[in-house]
């Protein structure tokens, strides 16, 4: 069984630093679930909205594996944001699961024109200050939404999800995080909608070390400090994924790497995203 470092979070808690993410998997979840935690993974990210917290829950239980062995990040989707209505939420995610508490909590998008994230971090605090969650974070903050729950409220979020991948490296934010004691956690990791895979620099890496493109993208997630959870449903990836703490890559590499930045995104803007109804496609598309 492969096994993954873990990465300390900012509360004292820690995370394996390759996770699994749980998205539109439908009928094959439990399936994938199973193979997942036998390929060695601890960490699923999941999220209400994906409708995947009961199918995680029943592989967690059925895993035999012991709770504290175990990292279960879920998120609060768009609808439920607001105080009372992300405590609830909250309780319908644990119901679901099954499970005495949560490892990370995780606001899923700021959704400007509501203006809720704040009143629903305040209901986070509660959560934590209740000993039902270990840790709290969000996703698809920028730096204005991060700044405003820093000026008015009490606890620095864990992690930030965010799109990123060597087209997108987002520098900036990523500082911004180590600035304030916030991982960066990384989602479309492996560029899925670009061709990120296909592009010469990595399969001229993948040459070079002998490895997938896929292992030399996460290793480049995993020296630039990013957690991340790949999706796959092939029980051979889902090992081969893990396997990326054998080669490290040279500054000749990470340099060759850096000419794919174009700041283009595949996800939406988070300043302009104000979902709250999401379609299949759109579940299946974006973290």
């Amino acid at each position: 069984m492969n096994e993954t470092p873990m990465a300390a979070l900012n509360n004292g808690f820690a995370v394996p630093q390759i996770g699994f993410g749980i998205w539109s998997m439908d009928m094959q979840t439990p399936t994938v679930l199973r193979a997942a935690l036998e390929a060695g993974y601890r960490s699923f990210d999941t999220a209400a909205v994906h409708g995947t917290e009961t199918a995680v829950g029943t592989a967690m239980a059925e895993s035999g594996i012991p709770r504290d062995e175990l990292f279960v990040t879920t998120k609060i989707w768009n609808s439920e944001q607001g105080y009372d209505s992300a405590l609830r939420a909250f309780d319908a995610s644990l119901s679901k699961l099954g499970l005495e508490y949560v490892d990370l909590y995780v606001i899923h998008w700021p959704l400007p024109s509501r203006d809720a994230y704040v009143d629903t971090w305040r209901a986070f605090e509660k959560i934590l200050a209740d000993g039902r969650v270990k840790a709290i974070g969000v996703s698809n903050f920028e730096a204005n939404h991060l700044r405003r729950l820093l000026d008015e409220t009490s606890v620095v979020p864990a992690v930030n999800l965010i799109e990123l991948n060597p087209v997108l490296p987002r520098s900036d934010l990523r500082a911004f995080h180590a600035q304030h004691g916030i991982t960066t956690w990384a989602w479309n990791a492996l560029g899925q909608g670009r061709g990120l895979l296909d592009a010469p620099v990595f399969k001229h890496l993948a040459r070079k070390y002998d490895k997938s493109a896929a292992q030399v993208l996460l290793r480049w997630h995993v020296q630039q400090g990013n957690l991340v959870a790949p999706k796959s449903v092939t029980p051979a990836r889902m090992r081969e994924n893990l396997d990326v703490y054998d080669f490290e890559l040279d500054t000749d590499d990470i340099a060759m790497i850096a000419t794919l930045e174009t700041g283009v995104r595949t996800g939406p803007h988070p300043d302009e995203f104000d979902v709250v109804t999401w379609s299949d496609e759109e579940r299946a598309a974006l973290g």
